[in-house]
């Protein structure tokens, strides 16, 4: 085989395998060191009395709409839960303190405001209530 085509090979493979890395993690809950929290004075917003899950969006982030949607849904379903929207650009603060390093990243807090754990990436409803199972039995 000629180098170029094998050199093409290879990067095709690697571009592959990073793209399925980065899909498989996108949504999966990550649980939270202990001690970080959230206040409805932090968020200029009510915390829920189940949970709260603090999305911080970008403008351009398709990724950040669905990800809205899908909270949006689950939170008219339950009333113990709410769902705050954040630009990442206007709260610099919270990126940098949470260490955010792409949208949508979701912070779950639970009824203390205490952060619980984050979904990073595009997050279905399914993976929102998989991570509320998690904050439930942590109680």
């Amino acid at each position: 085989m000629e180098p170029r085509l094998l050199l093409v090979a290879a990067v095709l493979a690697l571009a592959t395998a990073l793209g399925l890395l980065w899909r498989a993690r996108s949504g999966r809950f990550a649980a939270a060191r202990a001690g970080a929290s959230l206040s409805a004075r932090d968020l200029g917003a009510p915390l829920g009395a189940e949970a709260t899950f603090v999305q911080l969006s970008a403008e351009v982030c398709a990724s950040c709409r669905s990800t809205a949607v899908a909270l949006g849904a689950l939170v008219a379903e339950r009333p113990g839960l709410v769902h705050v929207e954040v630009d990442a650009a206007e709260r610099m603060d919270l990126v940098r303190r949470f260490g955010v390093l792409r949208t949508p990243t979701v912070l779950l807090l639970d009824a203390d405001g205490a952060v619980r754990g984050r979904l990073t990436g595009g997050t279905s409803r399914t993976q929102a209530l998989t991570a509320l199972a998690h904050v439930a039995g942590g109680r």
